[in-house]
């Protein structure tokens, strides 16, 4: 047995050195083969090798290649959000069609795609079809979705112009911000625009793509589609078109209200001039065969001039489709807007940028009116929708400066503060930072209430570290400013930017005894036929208490000796108890002043769209002056309400009239008197609490108008 073992032992033993000799013998030979190959590659590529400036060119193609590749990941990485869009049904979900009423139950214009109004391709005119391409994206059957020539054409014609003269998007990228996104000039929704615009190129047709954008490209007077504008504009179906017509409305894509022929005929017709020369120059047709349509060129059929709040309209027909769920496409929406009061501030704000614009270096403003139950009687959000449709009011997000403050101050009076707490105002440090006040000086003793008064920076500052910057930004969640805010050191000073909606829906809080709103634009909806789908005494969430009585209180003193003896005396109303605060970002970037009455919340934003510095602009100039411009028409004919702890004066009613006494009557010459208005809200907080429920579910008498609407159709 031993002699067995031994035998298998020494087998086992040269297995093993058999198995080394292989693994060495292997490695050796491979590696030898691998050196042989190399040197065969070595030699290859010395064959492609190059020197001097050749080298240098490859050297950077091939950087370019790399940071190219990563640009691009890092681009798809900020666009992801955005396809989250696509995974919803987007081929239906803009095909409402919705006429609007406003609070009283007159037409003020609509939205959406008409269901029976889209039409095929084939259905559409040969020479729409070429005005279409010549002017908008003559490319658009040969490149990807991303019109590269295109692009670098316009970026060279918009540095010669020094301004934007020229867009680069394609169709398609227009039809993916007309389905997908906003149109917020942000470089982040280019990005988004540009992937979604290569997905809709990998997903549908050229065909499909172009018949999309035919049917949802808004074309001006409240119609979407090229069938709707050719009934809407001309009376007839898109196939009787003349070549003259083809290009009036195909000229309606660069800016639809600016040239909609109902409103600024010569307009229209100098661009469908421009059109067909566009279509000459792209090969389409010769100047003979355009010649007849230069000469007689298109008359639209006769429509009466109305003014529609169009900036309010887009967001009514956006909370529309977030609110009404269903089959039913075709919905009669009536609104909370009033008329009388929608004028009232597309005026204040025209006559403000007219006489004062150039001095202080400012181009736009926008502007929010609410009641204090949410409701929004008046939206502007921007100057010129035929311009720029972007709603300013609603999408942008600009620094709020000091407007921020009064949460700062409602943080304290929540944590037992109140507006004799005395503080001081002098020089802090936090970090590396050291925060200075807007005169470079201070005051040393003193109390909240002066503070808030005389906007302090300092008094701010130290009051967030008195009570926690989470706290503030927290409440002002909880008061209603839907934007996410970024808590850093210098958010007591406002840096954090927030919508001209969000300071209105927060500062409803104050003037309405502490109750949390929604702001909305939508009073019912119902279907032709007369059933409610949706309604706001119903479907709102009910208000919400967030700040205890004796914070209101002392935020509506502080905030009204703002404007009696603070940095807003420009916004003072005679006879009319107002409260507010003025706010002035960085660089005077941004100017603000927000502030409420009993019966209205006003938000005014001055600013540049590309974020130009203004002229010393402070938020206690123009946008208080322009505040009051506007609240002094609103408060008339119209029942004085008071604030919580202020009684109101007793002249209120009289001095109200009299500010705007030439005030036009609306709505067919009758007033607007105050049987129309929810009752006032008086009394005791405890009191007031039980009337704003009623009066926030309790919406003005439907006008017998609303019974005799035109048909969906």
């Amino acid at each position: 047995m031993r002699d067995l073992f031994r035998s298998r032992g020494k087998r086992r033993w040269f297995r093993a050195l058999e198995f080394d000799a292989w693994l060495d013998s292997t490695l050796y030979e491979g590696g030898q083969s691998l050196g042989r190959n190399y040197e065969r590659l070595v030699i290859f590529m010395r064959r492609f090798r190059v020197h001097g400036f050749s080298r240098a060119l490859a050297e950077i193609a091939s950087e370019s290649a790399t940071l190219g590749v990563a640009g691009l990941l890092v681009l798809l990485a900020f666009a992801l959000p955005a396809f989250d869009a696509v995974k919803k049904d987007w081929r239906s979900q803009g095909e409402y069609a919705v006429t609007f009423l406003d609070r009283y139950g007159n037409v003020i214009g609509r939205r959406g795609v008409l269901q029976d109004s889209t039409v095929q391709l084939a259905d559409i005119p040969d020479n729409f079809i070429k005005a279409l391409l010549s002017t908008e994206d003559r490319r658009f059957f040969d490149h990807f979705g991303i019109d590269i020539i295109g692009t670098l054409r316009a970026i060279s014609e918009d540095a010669r112009a020094g301004g934007v003269v020229q867009g680069g998007s394609s169709l398609t990228q227009q039809l993916a911000k007309n389905v997908f996104l906003s149109n917020e000039r942000t470089l982040e929704r280019k990005i988004k625009e540009a992937y979604l615009a290569l997905w809709l190129e990998a997903n549908l047709s050229k065909r499909e793509i172009l018949t999309l954008y035919l049917n949802r490209a808004y074309m001006g007077g409240g119609t979407f589609g090229v069938a709707a504008a050719a009934d809407f504009y001309f009376g007839k179906k898109v196939q009787d078109l003349s070549l003259a017509e083809c290009a009036m409305l195909a000229g309606l894509f660069k800016a639809p209200t600016k040239y909609a022929p109902h409103i600024n005929l010569p307009a229209a017709r100098a661009r469908a001039n421009d059109v067909l020369s566009n279509m000459v120059q792209a090969g389409f047709m010769t100047e003979g065969q355009v010649i007849g349509a230069r000469l007689n060129p298109a008359t639209p059929v006769q429509r009466t001039e109305s003014s529609s709040p169009d900036y309010f309209l887009d967001w009514a027909f956006d909370e529309v489709k977030k609110n009404v769920t269903g089959t039913q496409k075709v919905l009669i929406a009536r609104t909370t807007i009033d008329m009388r009061l929608q004028k009232a501030a597309e005026a204040a704000i025209e006559s403000s940028l007219r006489e004062k614009g150039e001095a202080y270096d400012v181009k736009q403003a926008a502007m929010v009116s609410m009641e204090p139950d949410g409701s929004v009687r008046a939206m502007v959000g921007g100057r010129d929708y035929g311009e720029s449709t972007f709603n300013r009011a609603v999408n942008a997000l600009r620094q709020p400066g000091s407007s921020f403050k009064p949460y700062v101050y409602a943080t304290a009076l929540e944590q037992g503060m109140t507006p004799a707490t005395p503080i001081v105002d002098a020089p802090i440090t936090i970090g590396n930072w050291s925060p200075q006040n807007f005169e470079h000086t201070y005051m040393g003793h003193i109390n909240l209430k002066t503070g808030l008064t005389h906007s302090i920076n300092t008094v701010a500052v130290r009051l967030s570290t008195m009570t926690g910057r989470q706290p503030i930004a927290d409440l002002a969640k909880r008061m209603g400013v839907a934007t996410p805010i970024r808590v850093t050191r210098s958010l007591p000073l406002g840096t954090s930017e927030v919508s001209v909606l969000d300071q209105a829906t927060g500062y409803s809080v104050f003037a309405n005894g502490g109750f949390r709103i929604t702001p909305h634009a939508l009073i019912d909806v119902r279907t032709p036929d007369g059933k409610i789908v949706w309604n706001a005494g119903k479907d709102l969430p009910a208000p919400v208490r967030v700040l205890k009585p004796s914070t209101v209180l002392g935020m509506v003193d502080m905030m009204h000796n703002v404007v009696e003896n603070g940095t807003a005396r420009r916004a003072h109303l005679p006879g009319i108890n107002a409260a507010g605060k003025t706010g002035t970002a960085q660089d005077y970037r941004d100017a603000w002043f927000c502030g409420y009455t009993g019966n209205y919340v006003t938000t005014v934003w001055f600013g540049n769209d590309n974020y130009k510095k203004m002229n010393r602009m402070t938020g206690g100039t123009l946008p208080a002056e322009t505040w009051q411009k506007y609240m002094r028409v609103a408060h008339a004919y119209v029942e004085i309400k008071p604030l919580p702890g202020l009684a109101p004066p007793s002249d209120a009613r009289e001095d109200a009239a009299t500010a705007n006494a030439s005030m036009p009557a609306l709505n067919g010459g009758e007033q607007i008197g105050v049987a129309r208005l929810p009752a006032p809200l008086v009394g005791t907080l405890g009191q007031m609490e039980q009337q704003f429920r009623r009066a926030a579910r309790t919406p003005p008498p439907l006008r017998e108008a609303a019974l005799q609407l035109p048909t969906a159709d």
